[in-house]
């Protein structure tokens, strides 16, 4: 389907017009399934991300900037970052919050991640930490998650989450260098 095509049907979708929406769905989901498939590797994931985009521009139609790119293009990123963070959750276990008292469990650094640290000494550093800090770094370091998803799983605001890793990670720096 041709640009102006799928442009008329997106400024439809996007003054609420549901058949227009169905008709770019039509149009568009064989393609941006096969985005999806391709990146995620297991039909489900793949289904469950292509859902969550056409969800995404529904609700997001009256933002498509005809300047920045086709509208294929666009639905291929809202697919594409989708993907990503489906890629990003299933890379990432889920980590209850510590409670007062309870240490986070470190695995050993292996042969390929540069410099070693000596675990008992990254252990005894991560332990002068705050509470906060400890988890906050954990979150981020050891599970790969970004600061907008540790603001997620810690629902606290970004700034106090930047703030306590970054005083975290200058504390453990000056620990590690003693």
């Amino acid at each position: 389907m041709d640009q102006d095509t799928l442009l008329n049907l997106l400024s439809a979708s996007a003054d609420g017009d549901k058949q227009a929406f169905a008709d770019l769905y039509q149009s568009t989901s064989s393609q941006l399934f096969a985005v999806s498939l391709k990146m995620l590797g297991r039909r489900e994931l793949a289904e469950e991300v292509l859902q969550e985009a056409y969800v995404k521009i529904w609700h997001n139609a009256t933002e498509y900037q005809h300047g920045k790119g086709s509208v294929l293009t666009w639905m291929i990123s809202i697919v594409r970052y989708r993907a990503l963070d489906m890629l990003r959750y299933q890379k990432v276990r889920k980590e209850d919050p510590l409670e007062e008292g309870q240490e986070a469990i470190f695995d050993e650094p292996s042969n390929d991640d540069g410099p070693q640290v000596h675990k008992n000494q990254l252990d005894q550093c991560m332990s002068e930490l705050e509470p906060q800090q400890k988890q906050a770094i954990h979150l981020a370091y050891y599970n790969g998650l970004s600061h907008h998803e540790v603001v997620g799983h810690l629902d606290l605001p970004l700034g106090t989450i930047k703030s306590w890793i970054r005083r975290g990670l200058q504390q453990l720096q000056r620990c590690l260098s003693l």
